[in-house]
């Protein structure tokens, strides 16, 4: 007997293997739908990037992985309760913005091992943004072959549809999920800052972690990016053209009035031999560096592996100080060695 309306908000229907058949899942989630509106019907799926056009034509209004923690479950129960929108308790999911005057420094090799290392901490609640827009390497970073882009997702309904919006992200190993960037730069043209103004509004009502990799320089797509984000890490290699780009790049946002809650100024490929140090940074941008990363032949190798390093070297020192990075975010304690001391690394508080 299904229950009166009234008294049920959500219904939660189980479809992992061994649960009801699949046909028979959404086909009770479709009646579900037409005969309750006012009813909200959820998924529970390991496979929801299989099943999420699937459940969209169903009139399903989520997909709840099995893995999922207790808040992000209550999060999306809380949500579907209120009609998709939460009342008294706004959720927004951090969003974390990796930006640099000039490219070359190491940016997106410290976007995915971030984006890597919070998914470890929140999987499937953690998603990684390509907003490079026109050559952004993400998914090269991260061994990913996409099937579709962030071109995709600006031109249907991803913009305002969860679900669609799910199906349209690449999954990582790691549980991480991805926006990547378009196949090639001609796509990136229809792509505005309203539409990244959309997105990332729907992303971060959706997860926990928004982490966001942005071209060089100031566009109006970064700039957006940068508007959005509780957290924005600057990150600038140890020498002349770059400090000085980061000290334009402060200075601007200075002028906008564009200013996070929390910053983060990340140097880059720290090498003894280059002249300049990290109290030479300090007293060119007349601020504190956060984050300083040594110069490691083993970063490129595994980035060209597709595998970043603090998943393929998590006891390697820059695994250890971008893992303190990540916790500034996650609120976890710092990383153990194998002799059991906590590793500072390089981070500076």
């Amino acid at each position: 007997m299904v229950p009166e309306p009234d008294a049920v908000r959500s219904v939660l229907i189980d479809v992992r293997e061994g649960a009801s058949p699949e046909s028979s899942v959404l086909e009770l989630a479709g009646r579900f739908s037409e005969k309750y509106p006012s009813v909200k019907v959820l998924l529970l799926t390991d496979e929801a990037e299989r099943l999420a056009l699937g459940a969209l034509r169903h009139g399903v209004t989520d997909l709840l992985d099995p893995d999922a923690s207790i808040e992000d479950l209550r999060l999306v129960l809380r949500r579907s309760a209120n009609g998709g929108v939460n009342h008294s308790e706004t959720f927004s999911g951090r969003v974390i913005t990796i930006a640099s005057p000039k490219g070359g420094v190491g940016k997106t090799t410290l976007a995915t091992n971030v984006a890597v290392g919070l998914a470890a901490q929140a999987p499937k609640s953690t998603v990684l943004v390509d907003l490079d827009i026109q050559f952004g390497d993400v998914a090269a970073a991260l061994d990913l072959d996409p099937t579709y882009t962030l071109g995709d997702i600006v031109v249907g309904p991803g913009l305002t549809d969860p679900i669609a919006l799910k199906t349209l992200l690449a999954q990582h190993p790691s549980g991480l999920q991805v926006v990547c960037g378009v196949h090639s730069p001609a796509e990136a043209d229809v792509i505005t800052p309203q539409h990244i103004d959309a997105l990332l509004r729907l992303l971060k009502k959706e997860f926990r972690y928004v982490v966001i990799d942005t071209a060089p320089g100031m566009s109006e797509q970064t700039l957006a990016a940068i508007d959005h984000a509780t957290d924005l890490v600057l990150v600038t290699s140890l020498d002349v053209p770059g400090v000085r780009g980061l000290r334009k790049e402060l200075q601007l946002l200075d002028d906008i009035e564009l200013q996070p809650a929390t910053r983060h100024i990340v140097i880059n490929f720290e090498d003894a031999t280059g002249g300049l140090t990290v109290k030479d940074v300090e007293a060119a941008i007349e601020r504190p560096v956060d984050l300083v990363l040594e110069r490691s032949a083993k970063v490129p190798r595994t980035t060209n592996q597709g595998t970043p390093i603090i998943a393929a070297m998590p006891r390697d020192k820059v695994s250890r100080t971008i893992s303190e990075l990540v916790s500034r975010f996650a609120h976890i304690s710092a990383p153990q060695s194998r002799w059991g001391g906590r590793h500072r690394g390089r981070l500076r508080p």
